[in-house]
């Protein structure tokens, strides 16, 4: 008898035969929408900060990161984590991380879009904002190749600071074909930067730091080579093709820069000792390593090691405040789609009086981290241009808005998930990925207290500062009663110079959201900015999201929210 003769005495099984139950009242996945087209909200950024020349580029991005391709390859990225293979296997030591294929292929898609360069390759008005929205929309496809993607945008300032190095370094940084090859520069098409300034025993005590460095040849100075010795405790991107880094020379702190392969094809001598098994970010390797005697060349003067890095910490706090918007986005954009999918007595769970509670407070907040991220974008690229008051806002903004986007991510993605029950806890979904996420940035880059402490030194080092915040946020005075209350309490307690340092955190938050509600009463919808001032300005909000007063129009701010092909 033959295989075939022996399955033809099987009978046929109706076409549900394998089923036991229907499946049903479950939502989809979130894919196929554009997520820069389809978002009422930066549309309307992109427009007012005239960046229609960049739309086709966003439009191209909004739909890749929504695309279900982006969705497979986030989640093979987060299964399939990087490995550190330190030797080879005749023994040769080679500190290169594998990565599954899928980071690799996410990582190309977004260099292809100029997410880690558009704001240094074109001349035209608003460079920062259209590449703080490549940000924005790639943190909603997968947060773990944003953090090579940042640092390589951030860390053109510093590379400037020594003009012949940034000659030869530049154009290979911030070209738009990503390689992957663990190989020198003259090799491959185009690299990315990591930066490790951080030390165990130090943390964000920079100055604490105990690596050294000595010149490697006979002359030292800015732009010659040096030899570092040391340790870090988060290298971040270890197997990037140039790190900023900090050591100690005779003379002081000081800021180098270190090529990841030397030019004979050998690895610099760093030392990778060990991935870090983060929490969160978990596609995205981070490390402990080791100087021994690694070369790189000093940036600016000797002892002048945090003003160099400064130049690249800035922005790197821009784009957390930027990618920390973007998290709230996803987050908030899939439970919109659940809860429009999910019905329950009877009824969409959206257009449940409670959850439409919840999902217009989270959409209020993600409204207001995203105004506020752009704006100190703009910011940036007036700076530029010369505005010495754009430039002030930067220095005290820069830190308010990385302060408190990164913390009030947490919460919006806890909401987020809740709002998906079960379903959002599972790993299989975007949810427990996200959450994951959330706490991320409010580490990286310096933690709360590091951040509100940085606003009082802005303050202090740079007294228009806090005068040319305040106009700012006055920009909008007369046209809300609440606002321009809250606004002179503000006035009152930055003028308060008792107990600052205790007080920084309360100080720096107030300062966020009257900032926020600025941006909203002069740019939003009335229902948006009445609810927003009505919660966070006059104190009829609640502890925790879903708290909104009854008589604001929740649906109109939720409906506001909502992507456009998610209906």
């Amino acid at each position: 008898m033959s295989a075939t003769d022996l399955f033809a005495r099987l009978p046929s099984l109706p076409p549900d035969g394998y089923a036991t139950h229907e499946v049903m009242n479950q939502a989809t996945p979130l894919v196929g929408h554009n997520a820069f087209t389809g978002d009422r909200l930066l549309v309307e950024i992109a427009a007012r900060e005239r960046v229609g020349w960049a739309n086709a580029l966003l439009a191209g991005a909004g739909a890749t990161v929504a695309s279900a391709h982006v969705a497979r390859l986030a989640h093979e990225a987060n299964r399939n984590l990087p490995v550190l293979r330190s030797h080879d296997r005749f023994g040769h030591r080679v500190d290169e991380i594998e990565f599954h294929p899928a980071w690799h292929a996410l990582m190309a898609l977004a260099v292809g879009h100029g997410t880690h360069a558009l704001s240094w390759t074109t001349s035209q008005p608003g460079a920062h904002v259209a590449r703080g929205m490549l940000s924005y929309l790639w943190n909603q496809g997968e947060n773990g190749i944003c953090c090579p993607l940042g640092m390589t945008y951030s860390a053109v300032p510093a590379l400037r600071l020594q003009p012949e190095l940034a000659a030869i370094w530049e154009p290979f940084i911030l070209s738009d074909r990503y390689d992957p090859a663990p190989a020198p520069m003259t090799a491959k098409t185009g690299g990315t930067v990591g930066m490790t300034l951080t030390e165990k025993q130090g943390g964000s005590d920079l100055r604490a730091t105990q690596s050294t460095a000595r010149p490697a040849g006979a002359r030292r100075g800015p732009g010659e080579a040096y030899a570092i010795d040391g340790h870090k405790w988060f290298f971040s991107v270890p197997h990037s093709d140039l790190f900023v880094t900090l050591a100690q020379t005779d003379r002081g702190l000081s800021c180098f820069l270190l090529p990841g392969w030397l030019p004979d094809g050998s690895r610099n001598r760093l030392l990778i000792q060990r991935l870090k098994d983060k929490c969160g970010n978990k596609s995205n390797a981070s490390s402990e390593i080791e100087y021994r005697g690694a070369l790189g060349w000093l940036v600016g003067e000797e002892g002048q090691g945090i003003k160099a890095a400064l130049a690249m910490t800035h922005l790197t706090r821009l784009d957390f405040a930027i990618g920390s918007a973007g998290l709230m986005r996803r987050a908030l954009s899939e439970a919109i789609h659940h809860t429009t999918a999910r019905r329950a007595f009877q009824r969409r769970l959206a257009d449940q009086p409670l959850m439409q509670n919840v999902l217009a407070d989270l959409a209020l907040e993600v409204e207001a981290a995203t105004l506020l991220g752009f704006r100190l974008a703009r910011a940036v690229d007036d700076e530029q241009t010369g505005d010495e008051a754009a430039g002030l806002l930067v220095r005290i903004g820069t830190p308010v808005g990385k302060y408190w986007n990164c913390k009030r991510a947490v919460g919006v993605v806890h909401e987020a998930l809740e709002c998906h029950g079960g379903n959002g806890f599972i790993e299989e979904g975007p949810m427990a990925r996200l959450y994951r996420e959330a706490p991320l940035n409010g580490i990286w880059e310096g933690s709360g207290n590091i951040i509100a402490l940085d606003v009082l030194r802005a303050a202090a080092r740079s007294p228009q500062s806090v005068p040319a915040f305040l106009d700012e946020v006055r920009l909008s005075r007369g046209a809300d009663r609440r606002l321009d209350q809250f606004v002179d309490r503000l006035e009152t307690e930055l003028l308060d110079r008792d107990e600052r340092e205790a007080r920084a955190r309360r100080i720096v938050e107030k300062m966020a959201i009257a900032l926020q509600a600025s941006l909203i009463v002069r740019h939003s919808p009335t229902a948006v900015a009445d609810a927003f001032c009505a919660t966070r300005l006059d104190g009829d909000g609640g502890g925790v999201y879903g708290s909104l007063p009854a008589g604001l129009y929740q649906k109109a701010i939720v409906e506001r929210a909502r992507v456009a092909a998610d209906a």
